[in-house]
């Protein structure tokens, strides 16, 4: 949003404020005797008009899989066409006017307008189209009707996709020192997600998703020679028009997500003195749930008086103490208060209905976060920074009421060889909290020796490392590389160990004036371990995840043929992901993997008919395949309905030809 961009400027603005200060501004110098006329440019022209292009492109694409329309942008099949423009206009008086489009017609696509005129008002609208695909083989034996489940004879087949078309309205208005905007969203969500009910026994479905979520937001903003400040409001309200499911033999088996708002009031502001910066923020919040409650034996109400207030606030100071040392310093705090209405429910155990009652548990949560940081420049080739990081969190009613993670971190900064930056950044950080309980109003049906990991005392480090290298002027290198290992050594059941790293390489080069080439490639490995138990005692089978990703990219754009009109290109990007699990008990076995991979290649011509007119010709290719493990087909497992496999494997071609004229 605009009015972003004009409190970054006067952030900037800020960062002058001794000058400002003194107020030595060209529009304070005393004029009166300057002919002014005579220092006019008389050569100087107003740039009014339009400028831009337009630009309207048409071809084909040939799928097997709907799947392919996240890379292609729609689930067109045959011919497609689609209009593109991103066109300027100002006139003389300098008001402003800009348009832009992008696969209008397409399943995922934007439109975006602005009017205005700078240092005055601002009018914005934009509209887009997102949509995702999961699979169109999507099969199901339960079909909707009003709201019930029916039973199929024959499956039937559906497509599992989601889309989202959002309207959106900007205004905001600037006058000298003032600021004031106003902006409203609306976003509708339909289509359909995969989801599971009991029956008694599991069974997968397509859910039917019909959400409607509007927002609003409206501020102002104040700022001086040396401060600037915030106010504003956000509001937000979320309707779901999908209705709660039954069977034909059994009511509300399926409770729809309620209906919900929020809203927070929000302050802000930055001061400078000399070369201390501060800032803070203060923020008060209200989420309020209380749509009606499916009825069932043992819910003594019809509807939920869910009511969370939230506290949100924020400081940070920096200061300059010397022309090599700047400290600074932050605090954040969260509260997250559950004022939610509670009330006696009966009680369910593991085999009967009995007589007693139990409370809901509003849970609240409180987080506080301190920083304390300093950068030291020990010459113009080395510079230090390091810092300590604190953060408390109290969750009331938990296994672990509460935790604190403490941080240590180091970076250094290396210029000493010519065109060389190296940056070396190492970490380690430490959580502990309170004493671990399981008893039954947290976690009764969880083992005693379960530690959940977000909970668990662990020990953190983490090593990071880039260089940046320009051998030449045409060649460009970025190497990095990152380690990190999480320690859990006082989890008997649970999570144990987890460790991530990976390596990066970046390639530039600018071979000659008409030939440029880059590439890259990057690889991660995530890894997990996990105790288990059975026995609901000791651990008695452990399982170990190994997580794998690589990407690998390449292009060249050979400009400067057929004198200076024809320019070729090509683009080649591959990735793959692979998953694999094993579990040991009384042996090692494989428990299922997952891997997929993608190949996406891009050729292109971009021919210039004329100053004005040019024609560019594409060609896309993609290849992609997956196959998970847990996929089965509709009837294959005896105790659990699934939607069928839901694996990919296809080949798409897309050819366009695109004709663009400049402005």
């Amino acid at each position: 949003m605009n009015f972003k961009l004009n409190i970054i400027t006067a952030s900037l603005l800020l960062a002058s404020a001794p000058v400002l200060s003194a107020n030595f501004a060209v529009s304070q110098a005393n004029t009166t005797k300057v002919e002014q006329q005579n220092y006019q440019c008389q050569r100087c022209e107003v740039n009014s008009g339009y400028r831009g292009n337009v630009s309207v492109a048409a071809g084909y694409i040939s799928r097997d899989d709907v799947h392919a329309a996240n890379a292609l942008g729609t689930d067109q099949d045959g011919f497609v066409a689609t209009p593109n423009a991103n066109v300027k206009y100002q006139n003389n008086d300098g008001y402003q006017a800009h348009l832009q489009t992008h696969q209008l017609g397409y399943e995922n696509s934007f439109a975006e307008m602005s009017a205005g005129k700078a240092g005055l008002f601002n009018l914005d609208a934009g509209y887009q189209l997102i949509t995702t695909y999961q699979s169109g083989d999507a099969q199901s034996n339960l079909y909707y009707d009003q709201g019930t489940l029916v039973n199929s004879a024959q499956p039937y087949g559906f497509e599992l996709s989601q889309q989202r078309e959002k309207f959106d309205i900007e205004a905001d208005v600037k006058q000298d020192n003032y600021q004031g905007y106003v902006q409203f969203e609306t976003e509708d969500k339909s289509g359909y997600t995969s989801s599971s009910i009991i029956t008694p026994s599991p069974v997968n479905i397509g859910l039917v998703v019909d959400s409607t979520t509007d927002s609003f937001t409206a501020g102002a903003i104040l700022n001086g020679a040396n401060w600037i400040t915030e106010l504003s409001y956000f509001g937000s309200q979320y309707q779901n028009n999908a209705q709660d499911l039954s069977l034909t033999y059994q009511d509300d088996v399926y409770a729809a997500a309620p209906d919900n708002e929020a809203h927070q009031i929000a302050l802000s502001g930055q001061y400078q003195l000399d070369s201390t910066v501060m800032s803070g923020r203060f923020i008060v919040g209200r989420m309020i749930q209380d749509d009606d409650l499916i009825s069932m034996n043992g819910n003594p109400i019809q509807n939920w008086d869910g009511e969370i207030e939230t506290t949100d606030a924020t400081l940070k100071v920096s200061s300059m103490l010397s022309s090599r040392l700047r400290v600074g310093g932050s605090y954040d705090y969260s509260n997250r208060e559950n004022n939610s209405s509670v009330f006696e429910f009966l009680q369910y155990t593991f085999n009967d209905l009995n007589d007693t009652f139990k409370e809901n548990i509003a849970t609240d949560i409180e987080r506080s976060t301190y920083k304390l940081n300093a950068k030291y420049r020990i010459s113009q080739d080395y510079r230090l920074q390091a810092g300590y990081d604190r953060e408390e969190i109290n969750r009331s009613y938990s296994a672990r009421e509460e935790t604190h993670d403490d941080t240590l971190w180091s970076k250094l900064s290396i210029r000493a060889v010519d065109n060389v930056i190296i940056d070396i950044k190492a970490e380690h950080s430490n959580r502990d909290g309170s004493e671990y309980q399981t008893d039954e109003l947290t976690s009764s049906e969880e083992n005693a020796l379960m530690r959940k990991y977000y909970l668990a005392n662990r020990t953190r480090n983490n090593v990071e490392l880039s260089v940046n290298h320009t051998p030449l002027n045409w060649l460009s290198v970025d190497i990095s590389a990152h380690y990190a290992k999480d320690d859990y050594d006082d989890t008997l059941i649970g999570l144990t160990e987890s460790e991530d790293y990976g390596v990066n390489l970046n390639l530039n080069l600018n071979i000659s004036k008409h030939v440029n080439l880059y590439g890259f490639a990057s690889q991660q490995w995530i890894n997990s371990a996990q105790a288990s138990s059975q026995s609901y005692s000791t651990a008695d089978w452990f399982t170990d995840i190994e997580d794998e990703f690589i990407n690998i990219g390449t292009g060249i754009s050979y400009g400067g043929l057929m004198q200076d009109k024809l320019t070729l290109g090509a683009d080649y990007l591959f990735s793959n992901s692979n998953s694999d699990t094993y579990i040991t008990s009384t042996g090692t076995s494989p428990y299922g993997d997952y891997y997929s991979y993608n190949h996406s290649t891009s050729l292109y011509a971009n021919y210039s008919l004329s100053n004005e007119m040019a024609l560019k010709l594409t060609y896309r290719y993609e290849r992609y395949y997956d196959t998970d493990d847990a996929q089965m087909s509709l009837d294959e497992p005896a105790s659990v309905i699934t939607l069928g496999e839901l694996n990919h494997n296809y080949n798409a071609h897309q050819v366009m030809l695109n004709f663009s004229y400049l402005l």
